[in-house]
């Protein structure tokens, strides 16, 4: 499997992880209290902090396993990293429009900031897959 490939597994992964977990101790905290109401940002903080963090030591520790193959980059890794940011890159425009829409709608701020971190998961899910995808099944540049 090619670093790049082992790279974008590692990023689908853990933005899963971390946004599952964060919908976890979000819903887990409403009882009666209104979703809006709930405090997020500290737990979207520490998730998406989370989320670094362990993407960072599992690039390192990847690295460390099978340094031969650590920052090696052909023409065809760079190609399928740029058309995997491509596809992921529409979900933040999405998100960025559909936040900007709950904005001039006046909603609060806790549906605002979860459109954007729901567009950034995306983004970053859709982007992983398509480079899967491409590693897997091929990739034809246009």
């Amino acid at each position: 499997m090619p670093f790049e490939e082992k790279l974008a597994w590692i990023m689908a992964v853990v933005t899963t992880v971390a946004y599952a977990t964060y919908l976890t101790l979000l819903l887990g905290r409403t009882g009666p209290t209104p979703l809006a109401e709930v405090p997020y940002v500290p737990t979207m903080l520490w998730t998406i902090g989370a989320a670094i963090l362990a993407s960072i030591v599992l690039r390192i520790l990847v690295s460390a396993l099978a340094p031969q193959d650590a920052g090696k980059k052909d023409q065809r890794d760079r190609e399928i990293n740029r058309f995997g940011e491509h596809a992921g890159q529409s979900f933040v425009v999405v998100g960025g429009v559909a936040a900007c829409g709950l904005a001039m709608a006046e909603a609060d701020q806790f549906w605002i900031a979860n459109v954007l971190y729901l567009a950034f998961v995306l983004s970053s899910i859709l982007g992983s897959i398509a480079k899967i995808v491409a590693y897997r099944r091929g990739f034809w540049p246009w």
